[in-house]
């Protein structure tokens, strides 16, 4: 009797502590095996790049990109950067992203080495005030700045996101056509705490410009779900009108993934959360706008990013496995961009997804043949 009382108890430990450990970015608790062990699969056998070469300025391929980049900061000259956004279109998802990778290259270089890196970003800024890519790339710079290196709702953290509001404006008058500059100030009024009706009055100016850019619908999403105005039903509502209204092909069908995303308890204490009802119409959403998409959409990337994270958690495997050959290499977006190591995040995720598939009789030969 006491042997059943003593497994009765552990039954009820194990209950209790292993979903408390399943926190928002932890992986579900499906820890198959740790890379690197013996019992774990290898996912060079794929193919796959090297944990230490995972490039996390972007989230997919972008040769023009990555060659400017390299010149850019192997040399600290930024006149190649200027080339390359003046002849990158105003429409379309490309610009954004190539503000975000500069700014973001810019922020890395200056957290690695304080006070001396993303030098090139100051010189364009002052020796070419007037070109708004300059002041789109400073503008962001700043406003990941203020995420990166103060502590949210701090007074640095208020005054860079103040900067990065006077300068967004800046670039949006140097460039009256650009819907980046107010993607910016979307990012800035969830940082300072703007009003809904202070929100809307930007969020209509970008809508003007734009009205199917996903980058922009990202970033006003991430203003409903903040803590300061947002809630789950708010962005949830947010995400499904913009599904609902999507142009076919568009990838804003998949945008209630993200809602999902943004919204995850921070420690979860639902069994088979991962296998409910509204975990898989979000998952089989964001499927359909990756299949009905254009495949050089350049915003692909994140919503495969974003659903690799959930098909492994839901022991996807092969599905999660298919979508790890289109990404592999970039990890520049969410939700590795999240973490303070996003290349061993995200080496641990394909890890578990090269072990869950070939443990249910997948091989290399099989997904790439």
């Amino acid at each position: 009797m006491e042997i059943l009382w003593l497994l009765l108890v552990l039954c009820m430990i194990t209950a209790v502590l292993v979903p408390f450990l399943r926190g928002r970015r932890g992986g579900g608790g499906i820890r198959l095996a740790s890379p690197g062990s013996p019992d774990a699969a290898d996912p060079e056998t794929y193919g796959f790049v090297r944990q230490e070469l995972l490039d996390v300025r972007l989230p997919g391929p972008d040769q023009d990109l990555v060659d400017v980049l390299h010149v850019v900061q192997a040399t600290q000259e930024w006149r190649a950067a200027a080339q390359l956004l003046a002849g990158t279109p105003k429409e379309g998802e490309v610009r954004w992203q190539r503000v975000q990778a500069f700014a973001g290259a810019a922020s890395l270089e200056l957290a690695a080495r304080p006070g001396v890196g993303g030098a090139w970003l100051r010189s364009w800024r002052a020796e070419a005030p007037q070109d708004p890519g300059a002041a789109a790339v400073h503008a962001e710079f700043l406003v990941q700045q203020a995420w990166r290196s103060s502590a949210v709702g701090s007074e640095d953290f208020r005054i860079l996101l103040e900067e990065a509001r006077d300068v967004a404006a800046e670039a949006a008058a140097l460039a009256p056509g650009d819907p980046v500059p107010h993607i910016t100030r979307l990012t800035v009024a969830r940082g300072l705490g703007y009003t809904p009706e202070e929100f809307d009055r930007i969020w209509a100016e970008l809508i003007d410009r734009a009205p199917a850019h996903f980058g922009a619908h990202l970033a006003a999403l991430h203003f409903w779900s903040s803590k300061w105005h947002g809630s789950r039903e708010l962005a949830d509502r947010f995400a499904t009108a913009a599904a609902a209204r999507a142009p076919q092909g568009s990838l804003l069908a998949g945008l209630p993934l993200f809602s999902l995303y943004d919204n995850l308890p921070e420690v979860n204490l639902t069994p088979n959360f991962y296998r409910s009802a509204a975990v898989t119409k979000a998952v089989e959403g964001a499927l359909y706008a990756v299949h009905s998409a254009r495949q050089d959409d350049p915003m692909l990337a994140h919503v495969r990013h974003l659903l690799v994270l959930f098909l492994v958690r839901m022991e996807r495997w092969s599905e999660a496995m298919h979508q790890f050959v289109h990404i592999d290499g970039y990890i520049g977006a969410l939700p590795w961009t999240e973490d303070p190591d996003p290349a061993a995040e995200y080496a641990i995720y394909r890890a578990l997804a090269v072990a869950g598939y070939e443990a249910n009789g997948g091989s290399p030969a099989r997904l790439l043949g």
